[in-house]
């Protein structure tokens, strides 16, 4: 059984670097929140999919437990990523907030 991981970020198509001028950087800012939203969103797909598995098998549905565990623990994983990637972003909204213009 193959485990899907949560969408990647494409960080090619995101770097701010690689455009010029105020509307491209503010569109390449979208596109990163976007990207931040489909991470949230597999995420929430996955907290659901593990929620269902452990109420099916806590009522006795026809559900194996190596199967519970595996989505339990790929939630955790996904969680996990989700909070990593939710730190960084708010460390560099830090650090340009100190920046002096």
């Amino acid at each position: 059984m193959a485990i899907n991981p949560i969408s990647p970020l494409n960080i090619n198509s995101i770097n701010p670097l690689n455009t010029t001028g105020a509307t491209k950087n503010a569109s390449a800012l979208d596109q990163i929140g976007k990207s931040f939203g489909a991470v949230l969103e597999s995420l929430n797909e996955s907290q659901l999919k593990s929620d269902s598995l452990v109420q099916t098998l806590a009522t006795g549905g026809n559900v194996d437990l190596h199967t519970v565990t595996i989505a339990a623990e790929e939630n955790d994983v996904n969680f996990r990523v989700a909070m990593a990637i939710r730190d960084k972003l708010v460390d560099a909204y830090r650090e340009v907030m100190r920046m002096s213009v």
